[in-house]
């Protein structure tokens, strides 16, 4: 009875009653074993144990869409906690892929995707892997239900709180923080007007496409107006220089910085062009409110001494 009910493939082996997959198992006296448990619990996958003993080790189970795993082996008993944890990692990527179950990456943005009925379902766009992560993993644990989401989830791998929207389907997250004493109002502005410099062309946000059109709607979903602290995007005509149009919450002096800086401005362009306001300090005066322009992204360094908009 050696191989009865083992189909052996490329890297493991598939034990197999009546064309029915039980279980995958990668090692040949593993699937022996596994399926001797499947016989003597006459294959009822709701009988098998999470947790049994074999030989000098014990084996963790783990009942995944109606297949018998194996996912891990200890010397010693481990506790409830190990077995959790192993077990909803497992879940979450059992192939041991760089980002795991139902994440791909198209350039800069990850992209949750799943296949339901036969068709592919897009869940969401992300600018960074966590997001992408915490999204699919509370799915996983939801049956992929968009719906069971709350305006602030919290990130068990990370520690951190997320605030989450669900607009057409798709899940987004706003924003990550330490604590869960969040204000809504003041995420929904900021994603907004986030979303608002994207669709001008003043900042480069993918992941967020879908949206680029939907402003109005969603100011009045989010009950809250696009609002930045350097930016104003009220009566902007798009056929025009969109730049030219932003108002910027600028000190006078930044405002001047900003003014004489083009593509690929040198240090020494910014210096001569302003050089009626010369005092004390000069330079290091420049230096520091480019800084502070390039903390605004609206200005980034484009060389060793030389600085462009960040739109051109």
């Amino acid at each position: 009875m050696d191989r009865k009910y083992l189909r052996e493939n490329k890297n493991s082996f598939n034990i197999v009653k009546s064309s029915r997959i039980y279980a995958k198992v990668t090692g040949y006296d593993d699937a022996i074993f596994v399926r001797d448990l499947l016989i003597e619990h006459e294959w009822n996958l709701d009988e098998i144990p999470n947790l049994i003993k074999s030989k000098d080790c014990y084996l963790v189970l783990a009942v995944i869409e109606e297949k018998l795993h194996m996912i891990g082996k200890y010397a010693h008993e481990p506790d409830s906690e190990t077995i959790e944890k192993i077990t909803r990692n497992f879940k979450r990527n059992p192939n041991g892929s760089m980002y795991g179950l139902n994440i791909t990456r198209v350039f800069d943005t990850f992209v949750i995707k799943k296949q339901i009925a036969g068709d592919d379902y897009i869940f969401g766009y992300y600018d960074n892997l966590e997001d992408a992560q915490f999204v699919r993993n509370f799915l996983l644990d939801n049956e992929w239900d968009v719906n069971r989401f709350g305006d602030i989830e919290f990130d068990d791998e990370t520690g951190r709180y997320k605030v989450v929207s669900v607009i057409d389907d798709n899940v987004y997250v706003l924003g990550t923080f330490s604590t869960d004493r969040i204000d809504l109002n003041e995420v929904y502005r900021g994603f907004l007007a986030e979303l608002s410099k994207h669709r001008y062309g003043l900042s480069h946000r993918p992941h967020l496409d879908l949206l680029k059109d939907k402003i109005p709607e969603l100011e009045e979903m989010f009950q809250v107006e696009a609002r930045d602290k350097n930016w104003s995007f009220e009566d902007i005509d798009e056929n025009k220089p969109v730049l030219n149009q932003v108002i910027f919450n600028l000190t006078p002096f930044q405002q001047s910085v900003f003014d004489v800086i083009s593509k690929d401005t040198a240090f020494d362009e910014i210096k001569r062009a302003l050089i009626r306001y010369r005092s004390k300090n000069f330079e290091n005066k420049i230096q520091k409110n480019i800084d502070e322009l390039m903390a605004m992204e609206l200005v980034e360094k484009t060389g060793d001494e030389s600085y462009s908009k960040t739109n051109l």
